[in-house]
């Protein structure tokens, strides 16, 4: 039985070869999609038999065998080659074509559409470099692109004309009929004569997964809308089972390029300029549940790399909710956060091909996504807001299918929940409720030293210990310092629960900044550096952004370079980190001093608990005072 070419691509692209080939043999992964097991084909006491992913085939370098996961199939279970492909094609729901006459004729069809939309790329083609694609050209020379680039993605242009391609294609002797089912031209409902779908605009080739044109997609020149236009729905091109460029990514991640999932045409060429061939974007929409399939046969964790505006962070949000239920062990997604305004394109033109690097090295996990999703917006300032806030993490976990993963997420969760709950406060603290200490007449009231109170006092905006706010906004000033002062943060002793919820935020933003990092690197060269302006974007997400502005300018004032002091601001953070310690120790200490006086009312009580008051005035002066 023959089966079309296309639908065997198909039923290869839909398997995951481990998974058919770990049916019958254990695998243990080398490296990426690379995995090595005892072959199934020969007797032998050491693996000589890999299987790899990405290229799609197995071999044994003991006995020799090679093949795919239908010859697999075929030679492990005695199977035709028509049975397996059967077999594994009712394995992925992928409808078996039969060799009808109407079956041929689809193919034939499909065929030659194949043939009409690659005669229309190469008109397009041509455009570009004649006087009518003057405007287009000039846009993708504008772009930084050269004209080896633009010829290396074969791109090309649609003149402003009612039949420019029809007419074209008519002189191949392509029928309209052709020209309409292929997408390139719309006919009316009213029976009016068809025209062109794309007028005035660049346009970018889309391949299939074996490199040949099935679609277009098209920039509009100057403000028409829509701003980007797609081929529609054809025998040939299903928008949520491809990927712009996937034929070049699935190459690329056979030489373990990361794959890196952008939002638009642009972005994706600016990459591939950039060395990262492993690009891709999707069509229009949306990712798929087709496209994250695919995603995942060429990378365990790809990256989606989404623009740092409003749009972008929806685009993010709803790839981060559509990949949940799909999560398997080892299969999941990381997120590249840009700065605010910049895409990939614009990145790499202002800032080079590092700093595409360095936005990898900082990507951040799919958990990261989901938990941001579910905390944007919503105060935890209340045992019942507390508890609203992990009943909606808990059913967006309950969402994942795999049972190893949903239970790590709902661990996962529940640690960053059990962080933002608030500290139970002292049970005295001087200014506050409660017993006041003991006071001999005619005494000065004592200077409060809870910075709450100095802070209301002054009218300085915020409530909570000046001196909190001072050590959070260090860290936010120079992120570089969270890896090294991470554990000293989680116990730092903080009250004020929107402080509590500023380094909670901080601690998931550990992920923005790569250990190792010269915490001093960017301040020399005079500009915010990336991490400290995804930080700020991630405090801001999650309602934290007027607070975490307020703590680095304070943290600015209070912390100065000094070359004498070796250990720089990390030797000025630990210091005041203990002096804030010592502080919050404090009221416990005069309660019990209040409490000896009460019970033995002699000089030397007194003069205990005068002395501790006296303290706790200097210490409040010391501290305001940084």
């Amino acid at each position: 039985m023959a089966f079309p070419p296309g639908f065997l691509d198909e039923l290869r692209a839909r398997l995951s070869l481990s998974d058919v080939v770990g049916r019958k043999v254990s695998l243990k992964r080398r490296s990426g999609a690379e995995y090595a097991g005892l072959c199934p084909f020969h007797n032998e006491k050491s693996p000589s038999f890999t299987v790899n992913d990405k290229k799609g085939f197995y071999h044994c370098f003991g006995c020799g065998e090679h093949g795919d996961a239908v010859g697999f199939v075929m030679k492990t279970e005695g199977l035709s080659f028509p049975e397996s492909v059967e077999k594994l094609a009712r394995e992925v729901n992928l409808p078996v074509p039969r060799a009808t006459p109407a079956e041929r004729e689809r193919a034939d069809r499909a065929a030659t559409l194949q043939q009409v939309v690659e005669l229309a790329a190469l008109w397009f083609q041509k455009q570009l470099r004649l006087p009518a694609g003057r405007q287009g050209l000039d846009y993708l020379r504008g772009r930084g692109l050269s004209d080896a680039v633009i010829d290396d993605f074969r791109l090309g242009f649609a003149p402003d004309s009612r039949d420019g391609v029809i007419a074209a294609l008519k002189r191949e002797n392509v029928p309209i009929e052709k020209i309409v089912e292929a997408g390139l031209a719309i006919q009316p409902e009213d029976g009016r004569e068809p025209y062109d779908r794309f007028r005035g605009r660049v346009m970018f080739v889309i391949n299939d997964r074996r490199g040949r044109a099935i679609a277009f997609g098209g920039r509009v020149m100057g403000a028409g809308e829509p701003k980007y236009l797609n081929s529609p729905e054809t025998p040939l091109f299903h928008k949520g089972a491809n990927l712009y460029c996937l034929d070049r990514a699935r190459q690329a991640a056979t030489k373990d390029q990361p794959v890196i999932v952008a939002e638009g045409y642009m972005d994706v060429i600016a990459l591939h300029g950039a060395g990262f061939t492993g690009a891709v974007a999707p069509l229009g929409t949306a990712l798929t549940e087709g496209q994250l399939g695919e995603l995942w046969k060429l990378a365990d964790e790809p990256y989606l790399c989404f623009d740092g505006d409003n749009a972008g962070r929806r685009a993010a949000s709803r790839a981060a909710e559509r990949a949940l239920p799909l999560l398997r062990p080892g299969k999941s997604l990381r997120f590249l956060t840009l700065p605010a305004g910049e895409d990939p394109d614009s990145l790499i033109r202002t800032r080079g091909t590092d700093a595409v690097r360095r936005v990898l090295d900082l990507a951040r996990p799919l958990s990261d996504m989901i938990w941001e999703l579910e905390i944007e917006g919503k105060p935890a300032d209340t045992p019942e807001r507390r508890a609203s806030l992990q009943r909606s993490v808990e059913q967006r976990v309950a969402e994942i299918a795999d049972p190893m993963v949903r239970e790590y997420y709902r661990t996962e969760m529940r640690n960053r929940l059990n962080r933002m709950r608030r500290p139970e406060a002292p049970a005295w603290q001087p200014g506050g409720g409660g017993r006041k200490p003991f006071r001999r007449p005619g005494d000065p009231e004592p200077a409060p030293f809870a910075a709450g109170s100095a802070a209301r006092r002054s009218g300085e905006g915020l409530d909570g210990s000046r001196q909190e706010r001072v050590l959070l906004g260090a860290l936010i000033e120079r992120p570089a310092l969270l890896h090294i002062l991470a554990e000293e943060l989680a116990s730092l002793p903080i009250g004020h629960p929107e402080l509590v919820r500023l380094r909670s935020g901080l601690l998931d933003a550990l992920s923005l900044v790569p250990s190792g990092v010269d915490p001093a690197a960017d301040e020399a060269a005079g500009a915010p550096s990336l991490e400290a302006q995804l930080i700020q974007q991630h405090l801001e997400r999650i309602g934290l952004g007027r607070l975490a502005a307020e703590t680095r300018l304070k943290a600015r004032h209070a912390f100065k370079d000094d070359p004498a002091d070796s250990e720089g601001w990390v030797g000025q953070w630990r210091r005041a980190a203990r002096h804030l310690s010592h502080l919050q120790g404090g009221p416990e200490e005069l309660k019990r001093a209040e409490e000896a006086l009460a019970e033995d009312m002699s000089d030397e009580n007194l003069q205990r608990l005068q002395a501790i008051l006296d303290r706790m005035r200097r210490e409040n002066i010391e501290s305001n005072a940084m």
